[in-house]
């Protein structure tokens, strides 16, 4: 007889006591934030005397300038956030779209101590955690706009010109001492020979792949073990999931109809009462996602969605977009990849691979009627911060391998570790 996890929803209790920003894609102090902000305006600025700006840009601030009340939202969210006495490094939405058409072509710099690796997250940080902000970033038209916005930005990352930053130039080369060391580069491909190390793009580093035998599959010969998808620190279990949930509430339970937007009802159906594991990607880990079990891919599809909206019930902070995870599983854009596991008694396992704030794209490259073994690859994240989670059936798990309290301050899980034990 199976045992089901007696793991349940988090309690206060079980949070760290202070909010801070997961994964170092942004400062933790918020002076060093706003420092940040000032730089790159000031940079945007001075360029925007030169440079044309880009269409994609363009077309947003018309969309904006266009529509009356996503105007009247955006520019009081700044409002709101200028007197609550934040630095945006702007004043109004003219400016932002300079800030935002500087950041189109912008190339990450690696800095430890202040990272700035998702930088229009950390320009929006403020006015989307306003009253008026929610409104604006839930907007289906904006967030269509901005997706082409981020795809730009994405096309420029895959291109030559990204590559400023790929060298060993301390402090901000992504192959200086202090970069190979944050994330142990010697577990990955590259030819230190080439310059940039044989990497074309920003994103080919940013995707790079791991060396044979850097992340072993546990146990790949055993059924019961289920292994970690994404190297991802550990943020939630839940148990009991229902099909339709309050996800925009403080508990932001998971709501598996949402989630699995594309998908039937009747496939739906079968996880409810299931469990749900969360966790969430640093900017310095590997980006590549693998099979949790061995089975054949069901469903492959993409889900549009927002980008950087925020939950109101976790207040006015700009850790805001991190603390409402459990909120963008099911509003933001995903990829969702179910697989039929090839042991029965597992059933169906959804792989959840949601992109927040700069996240241009999630890359599904394991298609549907392929069959693929515990540990396979399934696609990847295209740049920026993220966040998956792993779906089961109820009955399924008999233990899960991460316990709570969570704490924000732990190495991630390795891809392919154990994660979990079936109840086989």
């Amino acid at each position: 007889m199976s045992t089901r996890s007696t793991t349940r929803p988090t309690s206060p209790a079980t949070r760290p006591p202070t909010k801070r920003r997961l994964g170092n894609w942004m400062p933790q102090k918020e002076e060093a934030a706003a420092q940040a902000r000032l730089q790159i305006a000031s940079a945007a600025y001075e360029r925007a005397r030169s440079t044309p700006t880009a269409k994609v840009v363009r077309e947003l601030a018309e969309l904006v300038q266009s529509d009356t009340v996503l105007r009247m939202n955006l520019s009081r969210a700044i409002d709101e956030a200028l007197g609550a006495g934040f630095e945006l490094g702007y004043t109004n939405i003219d400016e932002l779209m300079i800030v935002v058409d500087y950041l189109a072509s912008y190339a990450p710099p690696f800095d430890l101590e202040v990272p700035v690796a998702t930088p229009l997250n950390l320009v929006l940080d403020w006015p989307m955690c306003m009253p008026s902000g929610y409104a604006v970033f839930r907007d289906p038209a904006f967030n269509a706009q901005l997706r082409r916005v981020l795809e730009y930005w994405c096309g420029f990352l895959c291109g030559p010109h990204s590559r400023v930053h790929l060298t060993t130039d301390a402090p901000h080369g992504w192959f200086c001492d202090a970069a190979q060391r944050r994330m142990s580069l010697d577990d990955y491909y590259c030819d230190r020979s080439q310059p940039h190390w044989g990497f074309a793009s920003w994103n080919d580093f940013f995707t790079r792949r791991l060396r044979a035998g850097a992340r072993p599959v546990d146990e790949p010969g055993n059924p019961a073990g289920i292994v970690n998808a994404c190297e991802a620190a550990p943020y939630d279990i839940r148990d009991d999931c229902q099909l339709h949930d309050r996800f925009w509430v403080k508990a932001q339970p998971y709501s598996l109809r949402e989630i699995l937007a594309g998908s039937e009802l009747e496939c739906v159906k079968r996880f409810a009462g299931g469990s749900v594991y969360q966790g969430y990607l640093s900017a310095f880990n590997y980006h590549r996602w693998h099979a949790p079990v061995a089975g054949t891919i069901v469903q492959a599809y993409n889900v549009d969605g927002t980008y950087y909206s925020g939950l109101e019930a976790e207040g006015t902070d700009a850790r805001g977009l991190n603390d409402s995870q459990g909120y963008t599983t099911a509003v933001a854009a995903r990829a969702v990849i179910v697989i039929e596991a090839d042991a029965p008694a597992i059933g169906m396992v959804a792989c959840v691979f949601v992109g927040m704030a700069e996240v241009s794209s999630c890359r599904i490259v394991a298609l549907t009627g392929q069959h693929v073994a515990k540990g396979d690859e399934l696609g990847f994240f295209q740049y920026g911060g993220s966040t998956y989670c792993l779906i089961f059936q109820p009955d399924v798990i008999r233990e899960f391998v991460p316990k709570p309290p969570w704490r924000d301050d732990v190495a991630p899980l390795k891809i392919n570790a154990r994660l979990a034990l079936a109840a086989i």
